[in-house]
């Protein structure tokens, strides 16, 4: 057994396919089907039917996958543990955030919460959501960051990891005030999307889904990364679902203005997670001071 097999278990069962759990784990699709098949040989049964489509977990993976989470998990705890005991590491909170709210809103959270905190004792990790989420279910982060509305939970099972909301934003449908054409000839919006990798991705499609009468969109261009959106939607390349974190100086300054009215704002909290298994001492603390 190696922990690197249970890594890749946990990154295919969340992400249903080869090609994008290889990308997560940054190896190549082959030698990632490799070490998949490994692991189920060493357990001595199939944990994943694979078809076309992707590759969904048998009842043996189901099973197995909320152990393999927690194992993971704690092995990396251990390291942090008996690394901070013996004096070999500064005593560090790590944490994994979303870009958006990397680069607006953590810095001027952290610093008003930090209290007595020195600044080498903050590790930032910033990516999607879904590499977020794989970074807090590794034991890579103690706590993530991030956007979240009440009917798109997180991928993360409420028995194994808790949060505290330490903020709130709204998702607000921009468009640049310049643009002219991001109606195109059939009605449609010229839509801005997020990618499926990207929590606000989540919130906005729920919402959609959610309207029996929702705007016609077109999709013209999809990103991960809001701040690429903003870009795009300043170059009036069509309309995006943007935090007002993200957005607000641009919306203060005219640039950007509504391409729809308010009723299609989603108010979302920031909340801070974390694993219900006890963390480091100073993890504990820090958390307790919220």
């Amino acid at each position: 057994m190696e922990l690197v097999w249970l890594e890749d278990f946990n990154a295919l069962a969340d992400s249903g396919n080869f090609s994008r759990a290889a990308e997560l784990r940054h190896v190549t699709q082959p030698a990632f089907s490799r070490r998949i098949r490994a692991l189920e040989n060493w357990v001595g049964v199939d944990l994943f039917e694979r078809t076309s489509q992707g590759a969904t977990l048998t009842e043996a993976g189901r099973h197995m996958l909320a152990s393999a989470q927690e194992m993971t998990r704690r092995l990396y705890q251990m390291r942090l543990d008996a690394r901070e005991v013996a004096g070999k590491q500064v005593r560090t909170l790590h944490f994994a955030a979303t870009h958006s709210l990397s680069f607006t809103f953590f810095p001027g959270w952290i610093r008003s919460i930090g209290g007595d905190a020195p600044i080498e004792a903050i590790r930032l990790l910033s990516d999607s959501m879904m590499v977020c989420e794989q970074m807090l279910l590794h034991g890579e982060a103690q706590f993530m960051l991030c956007h979240q509305h009440p009917d798109v939970p997180p991928r993360l099972t409420a028995d194994q990891f808790q949060s505290k909301a330490v903020g709130s934003d709204v998702l607000i449908p921009l468009r640049a005030a310049n643009a002219l054409a991001v109606v195109s000839d059939s009605g449609a919006y010229e839509h801005l999307a997020y990618t499926a990798e990207s929590g606000l991705g989540r919130i906005v499609a729920a919402r959609l889904k959610g309207e029996q009468q929702p705007p016609t969109l077109n999709t013209v261009f999809s990103s991960h990364l809001s701040a690429v959106l903003l870009s795009m939607a300043l170059e009036g390349k069509g309309i995006a679902w943007l935090p007002r974190i993200l957005a607000e100086q641009d919306l203060n300054n005219g640039k950007l203005v509504r391409a729809l009215d308010e009723r299609w704002d989603i108010p979302v909290e920031i909340r801070l997670l974390r694993p219900t298994a006890a963390l480091s001492d100073f993890a504990e603390d820090f958390w307790a001071g919220l």
